[in-house]
Parts: structure tokens; C-alpha cells; sequence
């Protein structure tokens, strides 16, 4: 799992600083203004609506499709995925032709205070990107269709050519017309399907024009996805929510919330992502064979893993907040007013950057396991605690008060989440994943106050930014000692891979000569 999850994290890295060159794109141009808090609804109304479709169904995917390749052979199981592609997209032409008819009520329904030409272009936008429902459907499906085929890379690939079309479409639009935008974003999301069909190629798949809604595979995976798209659903509605209030609070408000995530996410992408997407067809194997043991081990080493890279990036990120804003975003119509309204959301989102990561993986498990009704209980647990405290902090810390809202709410559902999985499998090795995180932890305050000391110290004579890159670096190698000498069986089992590797070469090229 180790070296299938670093390859695919390696592209992923790539992919999310080509992601960020967006945003920053997207925050040079628009800034965070009126424009782009209609931009970013029409992009979010597409994908609230049907992602949280999509991401439920495929969550059930993979556990089925492994069933049926085990059970019936892969004939059958590409047949199902067929069946399942083409049901989707009889659904999503359901969902277009609606918000084609209701634009309107919809937009309001995402924004409650946008009007005027806001709203107008919202609408307009709408209209454009709704259609990108329609490859969200077959991105889903295919991309776990890969995953079980071990083709872990090619989903990783689809982030190059869609973050390239939106850049070159915003500036564009500043010379032509602003719908550029929107068709760019259309065209994005039709590029990321183009992007695996060479690979699915490579695995033989067979498209097969069958539609047969009595299938009881399908409805069989419609039963376990139906609790993922209620949990999902419910987690989108946190998006809502805080998007409309955000909306209330002061014009650009849904921008900076959206660069603030996006930064949070830039963090989840690199690290959780690239672990879930190798563990979760790994660990549905494993359920699908009784391999309790095998199970309990990946996910111990997912969790652990992650630690390690998701703690420290949260010390950063709550330390630098609004440098690091100012280091990525701080240009063109990215005005000081904006910075601090990032900063603000994402120091409170930080708070919650580990839960965010945990919550991923230990839902994941429970979907591996056929459990899909536990995450979507908790989920609406977090989502009504998160709705109650939107309310109560943003009235006290604004756009921080949003962030803080969903920080919060993640770690109570990852408490909950933990509690009902050691009860179903058995313990997960708790107490040594504590002693790790404790060192991590630890490691992590020590990176923090040299890097902060640092940065104060270079500024005075570098400037902020070439300051904070700077301190960074210096973070990152303290930080690379310490675990190094702190034992950490992760970081020594990583370690020890290298060696071996690196010895293994050595011995073939004495060997050669």
C-alpha cells in the first residue's frame, strides 16, 4: 500500500499545486468579490447536487464489483458497471432538465444574499455548468473501476488538464466575455473523463449500451449507497449552509471561505486522498475475505500515516494563516480586506484539519464493511451541531466563526466514529497510535516556535514572503529530525524500506560489474 499511496501522492502534489495556481488565478483576477462569489455558486450548485449522488453510489461500487469479479467473474462485474454508468446518466438528465426550469429558486436556495447582477450572473453561470453533472456521474464510477484494477495513477491524472482549462478560461474571459468562465468549467470536468479512457482501455473494460434497473446487484449497491448519500447529502448541506451565510456576512464572503478550504483541502488532497484511494479497494478485499486482521492493520497504518503529515501542517497553517494567504493570494484584486478574511477562515479551519483527514478514513472502513448507515448517522449528528454553532459564532468571529462551526463538528463526529469502530471490529492498536501522535504532537510545537522565531527574525531584512518561505524550510527539516530520533514506528518502517531498496541496488550493480 506504502508505495502505490507515495506514487499517487507525488501526482497528487503536482496536481494540487497546479490546482493552487488556479485558485491563485481565479483570486488575481476576481479577487473576492461579487463575480466570484457567482463563480464559485454555479460551480458548487452542479457538484452539491449530484456528487453527493455520486459519491455515495460509488462508495457502494467497489465493495459490489469486487463481490461480483469474485463471485461471477469480470464479465459481469464490467456489466454492472455499465448498467450502473448508464442508470446515472438517466438521473442526471433528470437533474439538468430541473435546474434548467428552477434556476432561479436554486441559486437563491445556494445563496441567499446574492441579488442584482450577482444573482443575475449566478443564474447565468448556472445554466452553463449544470451540465457538468453528466461527467461527475461517469468520473465517479470510472475512477473506482480503475482503483480496483490497481490503477491507482489515472485518477490521480485527471486534475492536470481541468485545472489548465480553468486558468486559461479566467483570463480569457478578461479579454472576451465573463461566460467564458463558466464554459471553461464545463469543459474541465468533460476532460477529466477524456483523461481515463486510455486506461480503461488498458483494463479491458467493455462499455455495454444495458440499462436494467431489476439488476439485484444494482439494487443490492443502492441499498448500502443509500445511507452514503443521505450522510453525504447531509455534509453537503454543511457547504450550504455555511455558503449562505457567508453570503449574509459581506460580499466576498463566499470567496474567502472557498480559498480558506481550498487551502485545507490543498493539505487533504496531498495526504488523505492519496491514502484513501489506494486503502479503500484494498481494505473492501479484505472485508470481502473475513480478513478482520488485515483490515484493522491497513487502516492503523492509514491513520498513522497521515498523522504524521496532517499534524504538522496544521501547527503551520495556525501559526502563518494569514501569511500564507498573503504568500499565495496576495495580488492583482486580492485586496488586505480579503486577506484577513481568509486568514481568519482558515486558522479556524485548522482547528479541524486532522478530524477532516480521520473523518475520510474511518468512514471509509465503515463502507468497506458494508456499513454505510453509521457514517450517515453521525454525519447528520455533525451537521446539526455545525448548523446550530454557524449560528451562535458567526455572530462573534464573522467568517472564522463558519470555519470554526465545521472544525468543531468534525472532531465530535470522529470521536463518535472511532467509538462505534472499535465496538464493531475490535481495538485498533489505540494506544500506540497515541504514543505516536503524542511524539508527532510534540514535534510539531518545537517545528512551530523555531519556524515562527525564524520568520520574525528574517523579515526584518527579506521580507514577508521570501521570510516565510524560508522559515518553512527550516520547519520542515527540525521537524524531519526530531521524528527521526523519536522512534516513530512509521518513520522507521519507511526508513528501513529506503535502505533496503537502496541496498538491493547496490548488491545488483556490484553484481553486474
Amino acid at each position: 500500500m506504502k508505495k502505490a499511496a507515495f506514487l499517487v501522492m507525488l501526482i497528487t502534489i503536482i496536481s494540487k499545486l497546479v490546482g493552487f495556481a488556479r485558485e491563485i488565478a481565479l483570486a488575481y483576477v476576481y479577487g473576492a468579490s461579487a463575480m466570484s462569489d457567482a463563480y464559485l455558486i454555479s460551480q458548487t450548485i452542479p457538484l452539491v447536487i449530484f456528487s453527493f449522488i455520486s459519491a455515495g453510489i460509488t462508495t457502494g461500487f467497489i465493495p459490489i464489483y469486487s463481490k461480483i469479479q469474485q463471485n461471477d467473474g469480470k464479465l459481469n462485474a464490467d456489466r454492472f458497471t455499465s448498467n450502473l454508468s448508464n442508470t446515472l446518466l438517466l438521473l442526471a438528465t433528470i437533474i439538468v432538465v430541473f435546474v434548467l426550469i428552477f434556476t432561479l429558486p436554486v441559486v437563491k436556495l445556494f445563496a441567499s444574499g446574492f441579488s442584482g447582477e450577482t444573482l443575475e450572473l449566478a443564474v447565468r453561470f448556472t445554466r452553463i455548468t449544470i451540465f457538468g453533472v453528466y461527467f461527475t456521474a461517469l468520473l465517479n464510477i470510472l475512477s473506482g473501476y480503475l482503483r480496483v484494477h490497481e490503477h491507482y495513477l489515472a485518477p490521480a491524472l485527471v486534475g492536470f488538464p481541468m485545472n489548465f482549462i480553468i486558468i486559461a478560461s479566467l483570463f480569457i474571459s478578461t479579454k472576451t466575455n465573463v461566460y467564458i468562465i463558466a464554459l471553461g468549467s464545463l469543459l474541465a470536468i468533460a476532460s477529466q473523463v477524456v483523461v481515463l479512457i486510455p486506461f480503461l482501455r488498458q483494463s479491458q473494460y467493455r462499455y455495454q449500451m444495458v440499462v436494467d434497473l431489476k439488476d439485484k446487484y444494482l439494487r443490492e449497491m443502492f441499498l448500502i449507497a443509500l445511507p452514503v448519500i443521505i450522510g453525504t447529502s447531509v455534509n453537503e448541506i454543511n457547504v450550504l449552509v455555511d455558503r449562505t451565510m457567508a453570503s449574509t456576512i459581506a460580499v466576498g464572503g463566499i470567496s474567502a471561505l472557498n480559498y480558506a478550504r481550498r487551502l485545507n483541502g490543498f493539505v487533504q488532497g496531498l495526504v488523505v486522498t492519496s491514502l484513501t484511494s489506494v486503502m479503500f479497494p484494498m481494505i473492501s478485499k479484505m472485508a470481502a475475505a473475513a480478513n478482520t486482521k488485515g483490515l484493522k492493520r491497513t487502516v492503523n497504518e492509514a491513520i498513522a500515516s497521515m498523522s504524521l503529515l496532517i499534524v504538522p501542517a496544521t501547527v503551520g497553517a495556525m501559526i502563518f494563516a494569514e501569511e500564507i494567504v498573503t504568500l499565495l493570494f496576495g495580488r492583482g484584486a486580492f485586496t488586505a480586506e480579503a486577506i484577513t478574511m481568509t486568514g481568519n477562515a482558515l486558522f479556524y479551519y485548522s482547528f479541524g484539519m486532522i478530524a477532516f483527514g480521520l473523518r475520510n478514513v474511518l468512514a471509509r472502513t465503515f463502507y468497506a464493511l458494508q456499513d454505510s448507515r453509521t457514517p450517515m448517522i453521525n454525519a447528520t449528528v455533525g451537521v446539526v451541531l455545525n448548523i446550530a454553532l454557524n449560528i451562535i459564532l458567526s455572530r462573534y468571529l464573522g467568517i472564522g466563526g463558519l470555519a470554526l462551526a465545521t472544525s468543531i463538528s468534525a472532531i465530535v463526529v470522529v470521536v463518535l466514529l472511532f467509538i462505534t469502530l472499535r465496538r464493531k471490529i475490535g481495538g485498533l492498536g489505540l494506544t500506540e497510535l497515541i504514543k505516536s501522535f503524542i511524539k508527532i504532537g510534540f514535534a510539531s510545537v518545537i517545528m512551530g516556535v523555531i519556524a515562527w522565531g525564524e520568520f520574525n527574525f528574517l523579515r526584518q531584512s527579506l521580507g514577508q514572503n521570501l521570510a516565510l518561505i524560508i522559515a518553512i524550510c527550516i520547519g520542515v527539516v527540525v521537524y524531519g529530525i526530531l521524528v527521526y530520533f523519536m522512534r516513530i514506528p512509521e518513520v522507521d518502517q519507511t526508513i528501513a524500506a529506503v535502505k533496503r531498496k537502496l541496498r538491493a541496488r547496490y548488491d545488483a550493480r556490484s553484481r553486474s560489474e
